[in-house]
């Protein structure tokens, strides 16, 4: 069903029209002039535009070109009579759709208005694949492919996985950077029957609010300074599929009440929007908060929380799962060994024995990093201990991070009376100015140092003031 907004100065021809588009079942919106017409545009966002030429004021030709700014992809069609059919055709160079001649009949309206609404249906649909095709654009393209593991605890997370897949039940996925959070809203979104739609994502965590909204939301032309056009937010692009939340903890209580309209309503307006957009989007948010601290604590809204974790998935850290490393590193050697250094087909005993012996505080992430820099300085057809990273080339064979305390140069290890939160931001901001000094201020590099997005990388040198 969609909205028809008809603009006659005649309440006869009005009507009529009006009763055409009920009869087809569309919703007609009725105006008397041109100026009530374009503010009904406004306010009901309709579908067609259908405006008679000759109206005291604003006539039919300023009502298309307006409604043309408004809306480019909204077709009109002019009503005109026999003497001014020239006029009309001069619309249509404006942008009109097409014109219809007085007097005419129930069957010539109805048709304009079935080709109108396909026209209509099929500029929103490139519209939207454009839209989809620009943010995919800006995607990261490495992908590792499906989630590796087959201990017991990665044997649960496929379970639910499996249960909750094919459902349109919101999923909240929990476990430190670097476990594969969106791997797992990946496998859900592919096993799910809006597998044939999008998988849109955003990091909650790496944009100021105002730019966050926006990005969930999208926004007007003219409601803000640099909204030079309109633009669909990651709700509309992922209408009819999943949208993936990242790091949800992270927003703000405003932000908070508005994605739980979305999520109750299943509608939002654009920021500088005035109509209700509606979508059919199923949300996966991740985070490596603990959210029910966060509501505890009064920083997170509990009616959000349990809207979001119907089913809640914990993905284990690496640590927890030293048996599934082996295959992990095979796995990375398989996907980056053909782009990095094809002649490398495995990894030698003493080398796997440092990586297990390692913590990896960085997870999957980590290990992906230091086996990629450790294909790059392999000679042979293995990699050995030498060709890791001098964090787990310990003399004693046991691994440690790299600027461990004895070390040459090293990081200090924070003391005072600080609590650990306090202890690991403090020693976060060391490893980030170290980073960032070896890499001579070059962000994208700093964030692959670090086994980072640069993203996110951009969101630690706001929080710790580096600059």
């Amino acid at each position: 069903m969609a909205t028809i907004l008809l603009i006659d100065d005649n309440e006869t021809i009005r009507d009529g029209l009006a009763h055409v588009v009920k009869k087809m079942g569309h919703t007609p919106v009725t105006a008397a002039s041109g100026k009530e017409g374009l503010e009904k545009f406004k306010a009901a966002r309709p579908d067609f535009v259908i405006t008679d030429l000759k109206m005291e004021g604003m006539d039919g030709v300023e009502v298309v070109r307006s409604i043309r700014e408004l809306d480019p992809d909204c077709p009109a069609m002019i009503i005109t009579g026999f003497g001014t059919v020239e006029t009309a055709v001069e619309a249509m160079k404006l942008g009109a759709f097409d014109f219809l001649i007085k007097p005419f009949a129930p069957e010539v309206v109805r048709l304009k208005v079935e080709r109108a609404l396909e026209l209509r249906n099929a500029r929103r649909a490139k519209g939207r694949l454009e839209a989809e095709n620009a943010y995919l654009r800006g995607e990261e393209t490495e992908r590792f492919g499906e989630i590796v593991g087959s201990t017991d605890a990665m044997k649960r997370v496929f379970g639910v996985i499996e249960r909750v897949a094919p459902t349109e039940t919101s999923v909240a996925v929990y476990g430190e950077s670097g476990t594969g959070k969106e791997l797992v809203a990946r496998a859900i979104h592919t096993r799910s029957r809006r597998a044939s739609g999008a998988f849109i994502k955003v990091n909650c965590g790496a944009l100021a609010e105002t730019l966050l909204e926006s990005e969930l939301f999208g926004h007007e032309k003219g409601a803000f300074t640099g909204a030079i056009k309109r633009k669909l937010g990651r709700f509309e692009l992922a209408d009819g599929g999943t949208l993936f939340l990242d790091e949800i903890g992270d927003i703000t209580p405003s932000l908070q009440t508005k994605l739980l309209r979305v999520l109750q309503e299943r509608e939002f307006e654009r920021v500088g929007g005035e109509s209700s957009i509606k979508v059919d989007v199923r949300v996966v948010s991740a985070t490596n908060k603990d959210l029910a601290k966060e509501v505890a604590e009064g920083r997170f809204r509990e009616d959000l929380y349990y809207r979001l974790q119907v089913v809640p998935i914990t993905i284990p850290p690496l640590r927890e799962r030293k048996d599934d490393l082996p295959r992990l590193v095979d796995h990375f050697i398989a996907k980056l060994a053909p782009r990095t250094n094809p002649k490398v087909t495995g990894i030698e005993d003493a080398a796997l024995a440092r990586l297990l012996a390692y913590r990896w505080p960085g997870n999957v992430r980590e290990l992906g990093n230091v086996i990629e820099q450790a294909l790059v300085f392999t000679d042979g057809e293995r990699i050995s201990p030498d060709a890791l990273p001098d964090a787990l080339r310990g003399a004693d064979g046991t691994a440690r991070p790299r600027g461990a305390p004895g070390e040459g140069g090293g990081l200090p290890v924070p003391t005072g009376e600080l609590a650990l939160p306090d202890l690991l931001d403090d020693l976060e901001r060391q490893l980030i100015l170290k980073a960032y000094s070896t890499a001579k201020g070059v962000k994208t590099e700093t964030a692959r140092l670090l086994g980072i997005k640069t993203s996110a990388l951009y969101y630690k040198l706001e929080k710790y003031g580096i600059s």
